[in-house]
């Protein structure tokens, strides 16, 4: 690829990413951008991936989602063998546990089937990257 198109896509890259981060700031919306994001991400190549992400979103999004959106950038680079950006590890993790549902019933399986990300930031999901429940 030329340096040209090189330079024309992949600011194209970090600026979708900026924009679909900045749409999970709508508490309205957050559960459509996040899914929004998560499909965008398993789309990208590795090349793309690794360009998209090298900056952390902007503005900055508050704790949860944060850790949210570095677990499923950790698990996309997972997925594609590459290492994830190193803002991700940068975030500290919740203080406390966030379910993805409030069933009480479905916690155990929730704290034993999120993926590795989520769980380390105290997330508990069923579902990463590419999936969907």
């Amino acid at each position: 690829m030329s340096a040209y198109v090189l330079a024309r896509v992949l600011p194209a890259l970090h600026g979708r990413f900026a924009e679909l981060t900045q749409a999970c700031q709508d508490p309205s919306a957050e559960r459509f951008a996040l899914a929004e994001l998560n499909s965008w991400l398993a789309e990208l190549s590795r090349d793309e991936l690794r360009q998209a992400v090298t900056s952390p979103p902007f503005p900055e999004l508050n704790p949860y989602l944060s850790n949210y959106v570095a677990a499923m950038i950790e698990c996309a680079c997972a997925r594609r063998r590459i290492a994830p950006p190193a803002w991700t590890g940068s975030i500290a993790p919740l203080p406390e546990p966030v379910f993805g549902s409030k069933l009480a019933r479905l916690r155990l399986h929730l704290l034993t089937h999120s993926p590795p990300p989520f769980r380390r930031r105290n997330i508990f999901i069923d579902s990463s990257v590419g999936d969907r429940v």
